[in-house]
Protein backbone atom coordinates (compact mmCIF):
# COMPACT_ATOMS: atom_id res chain seq x y z
CA UNK A 1 0.00 0.00 0.00
CA UNK A 2 2.34 2.47 0.87
CA UNK A 3 4.28 1.74 -2.54
CA UNK A 4 0.99 2.93 -4.14
CA UNK A 5 0.90 5.35 -2.32
CA UNK A 6 4.40 6.93 -3.29
CA UNK A 7 3.91 6.30 -6.52
CA UNK A 8 0.63 8.13 -6.82
CA UNK A 9 2.68 10.84 -5.03
CA UNK A 10 5.54 10.81 -7.49
CA UNK A 11 3.05 10.67 -10.73
CA UNK A 12 0.92 13.92 -8.68
CA UNK A 13 4.25 15.57 -8.53
CA UNK A 14 5.44 15.14 -12.03
CA UNK A 15 1.68 16.67 -12.89
CA UNK A 16 2.67 19.88 -11.23
CA UNK A 17 5.36 20.32 -12.97
CA UNK A 18 2.91 20.02 -16.09
CA UNK A 19 1.11 22.55 -15.33
CA UNK A 20 3.98 24.78 -14.30
CA UNK A 21 4.31 25.93 -18.49
CA UNK A 22 2.38 25.37 -21.05
CA UNK A 23 4.81 23.59 -23.06
CA UNK A 24 4.13 20.80 -19.91
CA UNK A 25 1.23 20.07 -22.04
CA UNK A 26 3.14 17.92 -24.18
CA UNK A 27 3.39 15.59 -21.41
CA UNK A 28 -0.17 15.02 -21.05
CA UNK A 29 -0.54 12.73 -23.82
CA UNK A 30 0.92 9.87 -21.55
CA UNK A 31 -1.16 10.76 -18.73
CA UNK A 32 -4.06 9.89 -20.93
CA UNK A 33 -2.98 6.62 -21.00
CA UNK A 34 -2.63 5.98 -17.44
CA UNK A 35 -6.45 7.49 -16.74
CA UNK A 36 -8.03 5.58 -19.61
CA UNK A 37 -6.22 2.12 -18.93
CA UNK A 38 -8.69 1.53 -15.70
CA UNK A 39 -11.66 3.03 -16.35
CA UNK A 40 -13.74 1.35 -13.71
CA UNK A 41 -17.66 0.66 -12.75
CA UNK A 42 -19.68 3.21 -11.21
CA UNK A 43 -18.35 4.86 -7.97
CA UNK A 44 -21.50 4.73 -5.93
CA UNK A 45 -25.05 3.26 -6.49
CA UNK A 46 -27.16 6.34 -6.46
CA UNK A 47 -30.76 4.71 -8.19
CA UNK A 48 -33.18 7.08 -7.61
CA UNK A 49 -34.80 10.21 -9.72
CA UNK A 50 -32.62 12.21 -11.95
CA UNK A 51 -33.24 15.78 -11.27
CA UNK A 52 -30.46 17.80 -14.12
CA UNK A 53 -29.22 21.06 -12.33
CA UNK A 54 -30.30 24.55 -13.60
CA UNK A 55 -29.79 25.50 -17.40
CA UNK A 56 -28.64 22.09 -18.28
CA UNK A 57 -28.59 21.08 -21.98
CA UNK A 58 -28.11 18.66 -24.50
CA UNK A 59 -29.65 15.03 -24.49
CA UNK A 60 -31.15 13.93 -21.42
CA UNK A 61 -29.70 17.49 -20.03
CA UNK A 62 -26.55 16.33 -19.07
CA UNK A 63 -24.64 19.37 -20.14
CA UNK A 64 -23.54 22.74 -18.48
CA UNK A 65 -22.78 24.88 -20.91
CA UNK A 66 -20.63 28.55 -19.99
CA UNK A 67 -20.47 31.01 -22.45
CA UNK A 68 -23.10 32.07 -25.34
CA UNK A 69 -25.85 29.81 -26.35
CA UNK A 70 -25.32 31.48 -30.18
CA UNK A 71 -21.76 30.95 -29.84
CA UNK A 72 -20.41 29.67 -33.50
CA UNK A 73 -17.96 27.19 -31.39
CA UNK A 74 -18.59 25.12 -29.26
CA UNK A 75 -15.90 23.08 -26.90
CA UNK A 76 -16.65 20.14 -25.12
CA UNK A 77 -14.85 19.00 -22.26
CA UNK A 78 -15.11 15.84 -20.27
CA UNK A 79 -13.89 15.84 -16.74
CA UNK A 80 -13.72 14.44 -13.66
CA UNK A 81 -12.85 16.53 -10.26
CA UNK A 82 -10.22 13.57 -9.00
CA UNK A 83 -8.62 13.41 -12.38
CA UNK A 84 -5.06 14.93 -12.15
CA UNK A 85 -4.70 15.06 -15.59
CA UNK A 86 -7.79 17.24 -15.80
CA UNK A 87 -6.44 19.84 -13.57
CA UNK A 88 -3.49 19.84 -15.61
CA UNK A 89 -5.36 20.49 -18.29
CA UNK A 90 -7.44 23.27 -15.95
CA UNK A 91 -4.53 24.92 -15.03
CA UNK A 92 -2.96 25.38 -18.80
CA UNK A 93 -6.27 26.17 -20.47
CA UNK A 94 -8.41 27.77 -17.79
CA UNK A 95 -7.50 31.17 -18.86
CA UNK A 96 -8.24 30.70 -23.05
CA UNK A 97 -11.61 28.90 -22.23
CA UNK A 98 -12.89 32.05 -20.22
CA UNK A 99 -11.11 34.57 -23.00
CA UNK A 100 -12.85 32.13 -25.62
CA UNK A 101 -16.22 32.33 -23.55
CA UNK A 102 -16.45 35.51 -22.63
CA UNK A 103 -15.19 36.67 -26.10
CA UNK A 104 -18.57 35.14 -27.22
CA UNK A 105 -16.16 33.09 -29.97
CA UNK A 106 -17.02 29.69 -27.94
CA UNK A 107 -18.97 27.89 -25.78
CA UNK A 108 -17.66 25.35 -23.37
CA UNK A 109 -19.66 22.39 -22.63
CA UNK A 110 -18.76 20.79 -19.85
CA UNK A 111 -19.96 17.07 -19.07
CA UNK A 112 -18.55 14.94 -16.35
CA UNK A 113 -16.97 11.65 -15.29
CA UNK A 114 -16.78 9.86 -12.51
CA UNK A 115 -13.94 7.41 -14.22
CA UNK A 116 -11.20 7.66 -10.50
CA UNK A 117 -14.08 6.56 -8.65
CA UNK A 118 -14.39 3.58 -10.28
CA UNK A 119 -10.96 3.26 -10.95
CA UNK A 120 -9.69 3.96 -7.12
CA UNK A 121 -12.60 3.12 -4.79
CA UNK A 122 -14.11 5.66 -2.95
CA UNK A 123 -17.02 8.63 -4.17
CA UNK A 124 -14.81 11.73 -4.59
CA UNK A 125 -15.51 12.63 -8.13
CA UNK A 126 -19.22 11.79 -7.55
CA UNK A 127 -19.68 13.85 -4.73
CA UNK A 128 -17.94 16.75 -6.22
CA UNK A 129 -19.37 16.79 -9.51
CA UNK A 130 -22.86 16.57 -7.51
CA UNK A 131 -21.44 19.90 -5.33
CA UNK A 132 -20.52 21.71 -9.12
CA UNK A 133 -23.82 20.90 -10.18
CA UNK A 134 -25.84 22.47 -7.21
CA UNK A 135 -23.33 25.44 -7.53
CA UNK A 136 -24.74 25.71 -11.34
CA UNK A 137 -28.22 25.96 -9.57
CA UNK A 138 -26.91 28.98 -7.85
CA UNK A 139 -25.47 30.38 -10.97
CA UNK A 140 -21.82 30.12 -9.53
CA UNK A 141 -20.66 26.75 -11.73
CA UNK A 142 -17.38 28.05 -13.19
CA UNK A 143 -16.05 29.77 -10.32
CA UNK A 144 -16.60 26.71 -8.59
CA UNK A 145 -15.71 24.36 -11.08
CA UNK A 146 -12.79 26.31 -10.81
CA UNK A 147 -11.75 26.28 -7.09
CA UNK A 148 -12.16 22.96 -7.03
CA UNK A 149 -9.41 22.19 -8.74
CA UNK A 150 -7.48 24.71 -8.42
CA UNK A 151 -7.23 22.65 -4.55
CA UNK A 152 -7.83 18.59 -6.17
CA UNK A 153 -6.07 16.31 -3.45
CA UNK A 154 -3.56 13.62 -3.95
CA UNK A 155 -4.97 11.10 -6.36
CA UNK A 156 -5.34 8.68 -3.40
CA UNK A 157 -6.99 11.21 -1.09
CA UNK A 158 -10.56 11.03 -1.29
CA UNK A 159 -11.01 14.18 0.44
CA UNK A 160 -13.95 15.99 -1.94
CA UNK A 161 -16.00 12.74 -0.17
CA UNK A 162 -16.15 15.06 2.58
CA UNK A 163 -18.82 17.80 2.33
CA UNK A 164 -17.01 19.69 4.67
CA UNK A 165 -14.66 19.95 2.16
CA UNK A 166 -16.76 21.17 -0.34
CA UNK A 167 -18.84 23.47 2.03
CA UNK A 168 -15.19 24.55 2.84
CA UNK A 169 -13.87 25.32 -0.32
CA UNK A 170 -17.70 26.84 -1.66
CA UNK A 171 -16.57 29.56 0.85
CA UNK A 172 -14.24 30.88 -1.53
CA UNK A 173 -16.92 31.77 -4.06
CA UNK A 174 -19.06 34.82 -2.72
CA UNK A 175 -22.50 34.17 -2.36
CA UNK A 176 -22.59 30.14 -2.72
CA UNK A 177 -21.82 28.74 1.16
CA UNK A 178 -26.34 28.54 1.39
CA UNK A 179 -28.33 26.45 3.20
CA UNK A 180 -29.74 25.67 -0.01
CA UNK A 181 -26.42 24.71 -1.34
CA UNK A 182 -25.28 22.74 1.39
CA UNK A 183 -28.60 21.13 1.44
CA UNK A 184 -28.62 20.50 -2.36
CA UNK A 185 -25.09 18.70 -1.23
CA UNK A 186 -25.77 16.46 1.62
CA UNK A 187 -29.21 15.11 -0.05
CA UNK A 188 -26.87 14.09 -3.09
CA UNK A 189 -29.53 16.27 -5.50
CA UNK A 190 -27.77 15.73 -8.45
CA UNK A 191 -26.28 12.72 -7.94
CA UNK A 192 -28.39 10.37 -10.25
CA UNK A 193 -28.11 13.06 -12.61
CA UNK A 194 -23.97 12.28 -12.18
CA UNK A 195 -24.20 8.70 -12.34
CA UNK A 196 -26.40 9.56 -15.76
CA UNK A 197 -23.67 11.54 -17.14
CA UNK A 198 -20.56 9.20 -16.34
CA UNK A 199 -23.10 6.34 -18.32
CA UNK A 200 -22.79 8.58 -21.12
CA UNK A 201 -19.53 8.87 -20.61
CA UNK A 202 -18.45 5.56 -20.52
CA UNK A 203 -20.70 4.49 -23.71
CA UNK A 204 -19.27 7.24 -26.07
CA UNK A 205 -16.01 5.11 -26.29
CA UNK A 206 -13.95 7.62 -25.29
CA UNK A 207 -10.48 6.67 -24.06
CA UNK A 208 -10.54 8.95 -21.06
CA UNK A 209 -10.24 12.36 -19.19
CA UNK A 210 -10.23 14.78 -19.97
CA UNK A 211 -11.68 14.36 -23.47
CA UNK A 212 -11.79 17.76 -24.87
CA UNK A 213 -13.75 18.13 -28.81
CA UNK A 214 -14.21 21.65 -31.02
CA UNK A 215 -17.04 21.03 -32.86
CA UNK A 216 -17.27 17.21 -32.30
CA UNK A 217 -13.83 17.07 -33.22
CA UNK A 218 -11.20 15.73 -30.81
CA UNK A 219 -8.54 18.16 -30.38
CA UNK A 220 -6.53 16.54 -27.09
CA UNK A 221 -4.18 15.68 -27.59
CA UNK A 222 -3.63 17.09 -30.50
CA UNK A 223 -5.71 18.17 -33.92
CA UNK A 224 -4.18 16.45 -36.96
CA UNK A 225 -0.29 17.31 -36.74
CA UNK A 226 -0.64 19.85 -34.16
CA UNK A 227 -0.14 19.42 -31.08
CA UNK A 228 -2.91 21.28 -28.58
CA UNK A 229 -1.80 24.19 -26.25
CA UNK A 230 -3.81 27.48 -25.68
CA UNK A 231 -2.11 29.27 -28.52
CA UNK A 232 -3.44 26.23 -31.31
CA UNK A 233 -6.65 26.13 -29.49
CA UNK A 234 -7.59 29.53 -30.09
CA UNK A 235 -6.22 29.54 -33.83
CA UNK A 236 -8.27 26.57 -34.33
CA UNK A 237 -11.37 27.86 -32.94
CA UNK A 238 -10.53 31.57 -35.02
CA UNK A 239 -9.90 28.94 -37.85
CA UNK A 240 -13.73 27.13 -37.66
CA UNK A 241 -15.57 30.75 -37.14
CA UNK A 242 -14.09 32.47 -40.38
CA UNK A 243 -17.15 34.18 -41.71
CA UNK A 244 -19.22 33.93 -37.94
CA UNK A 245 -20.32 36.43 -36.12
CA UNK A 246 -19.48 36.11 -32.47
CA UNK A 247 -22.34 35.12 -30.33
CA UNK A 248 -23.83 37.25 -27.86
CA UNK A 249 -23.34 36.74 -23.86
CA UNK A 250 -25.31 36.41 -21.96
CA UNK A 251 -25.58 36.06 -17.78
CA UNK A 252 -25.37 32.87 -16.40
CA UNK A 253 -28.35 30.55 -15.74
CA UNK A 254 -29.65 31.21 -11.82
CA UNK A 255 -32.41 28.74 -9.80
CA UNK A 256 -33.20 25.54 -8.67
CA UNK A 257 -33.01 22.15 -9.83
CA UNK A 258 -34.88 21.45 -12.73
CA UNK A 259 -36.23 18.22 -15.40
CA UNK A 260 -36.80 15.40 -13.45
CA UNK A 261 -37.08 11.95 -14.58
CA UNK A 262 -37.48 8.64 -13.28
CA UNK A 263 -34.78 6.66 -14.82
CA UNK A 264 -31.67 5.47 -12.79
CA UNK A 265 -28.29 4.71 -14.06
CA UNK A 266 -27.48 1.60 -15.74
CA UNK A 267 -24.98 -0.92 -16.02
CA UNK A 268 -22.74 0.01 -18.82
CA UNK A 269 -19.45 -1.79 -20.37
CA UNK A 270 -16.58 0.79 -19.54
CA UNK A 271 -14.82 2.67 -22.85
CA UNK A 272 -11.41 2.07 -23.12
Amino acid sequence: MERERERAREKRRRLVLVSAAVVGVLGLAAVIGVIAANTGGDGDDTAGPVVAPSGATGDDQLIIPVGASDAPSTITVWEDFRCPACAAFEINFKDTLHELEDSGQAKVDYRLATIIDGNLGGSGSLNAANASACAQDAGLFLPYHDVLYANQPEELDDAFADDDRLFELAGQVEGLDTPGFRSCVTNGTHKSWVDKSNEAFRSGGFRGTPTVLLNGESVFPQKGNEQISPENLKKWVTEANQGKQPGTVTAPPTGGPTATATAGPTAATPAG
